[in-house]
């Protein structure tokens, strides 16, 4: 169904690493896969706006910044805050597809200014500093750059466009990727931002972790649901680019999500990094499809 209000999908086929193939095709395979259908039978009152309009891009460093094609990064930003933006003025929740995870930077919107709060679930920090980053993808480094702890040699159109998010309103679950950042001298956000990880979820419970982290950003205002589908183990779900051991397992992930979409305040969702070149059966594809339809059709409802 269309009209004021419901959920509208949209897709951004972007890849930070300036490709076409990869997890720019997620959204399309993910339509193909049955994602609408799957959602109007879960009881989901679903508008599909397609893809946003993406330029050509390259995959060649910037060197002042060391980012890749940063002028294709600001294309897709301001795309994407468009569409966010007319999603939420008809008075609908957006559900955003990657891509991969700095369409976030879109889906904060409000350039230059304050942006909702953030629960960030991802196997990364996603905090590298351009420069220090091993690949150049805007996908090492989104969340840093939206805290602005990232910045050097950014030119004025990009840092112009970056969001700007306050960190006692960003709280992160799940990353896994401490030794990794240790090993190549790149500081962790803990001391910045509050960091939920693995073991922390493990002890306490996905309830408690998810229930905690909407109180808290409730209390502060409007915000944003950011799931990078990497935060999975590998066992769970193999079609992501970047793999690491450990890893959370569907049920946890599916009951951090009942208690964010049930979170007063929540204004939008974005699931990033499905790489359906490394799904050939489409398997992951349609465990993507179930995640997304169930938590979006049991919306309102918490976990415990």
């Amino acid at each position: 169904m269309s009209g004021r209000g419901g959920v509208h999908l949209l897709g951004v086929p972007f890849s930070s690493k300036g490709r076409t193939d990869g997890v720019a095709l997620g959204p399309a395979a993910l339509r193909d896969a049955g994602l609408v259908d799957g959602l109007s039978a879960a009881g989901v009152d679903v508008t599909d706006r397609g893809d946003v309009e993406l330029g050509g891009a390259t995959a060649a460093r910037d060197p002042s910044s060391g980012i890749i094609d940063p002028t294709a990064l600001v294309e897709m930003i301001r795309a994407v805050r468009a569409e966010v933006r007319a999603i939420r003025g008809a008075g609908a929740f957006p559900l955003v597809i990657g891509g991969d995870c700095p369409i976030l930077l879109g889906c904060l919107g409000t350039r230059g200014l304050a942006s909702p709060g953030l629960l960030f679930v991802d196997g990364h920090e996603d905090a590298w500093p351009p420069a220090q980053s091993t690949t150049g993808e805007a996908a090492d480094m989104e969340l840093g750059l939206a805290l602005g702890v990232t910045v050097e040699g950014l030119s004025d159109s990009l840092a112009s466009e970056l969001p700007r998010l306050e960190p006692d309103r960003v709280v992160v679950i799940g990353p896994r990727d401490a030794r990794e950042l240790a090993e190549a001298g790149v500081s962790s956000i803990s001391d910045v931002v509050q960091v939920v990880r693995p073991d922390a979820v493990a002890a306490v419970g996905a309830d408690r972790v998810g229930a905690d982290a909407v109180s808290h950003l409730a209390r502060k205002g409007p915000w944003w649901l950011h799931v990078d589908l990497d935060v999975m183990s590998t066992e769970s779900l193999s079609a992501v680019d970047y793999r690491q051991s450990g890893g959370f397992d569907w049920a946890t992930l599916e009951a951090l999500t009942r208690w964010a979409l049930s979170g007063p305040r929540l204004i939008g969702w974005d699931v990033t990094i499905y790489n359906p070149d490394l799904d050939p059966n489409r398997t992951g594809a349609r465990r993507i499809i179930r995640y997304l339809s169930q938590a979006l059709g049991e919306r309102g409802t918490p976990s415990g």
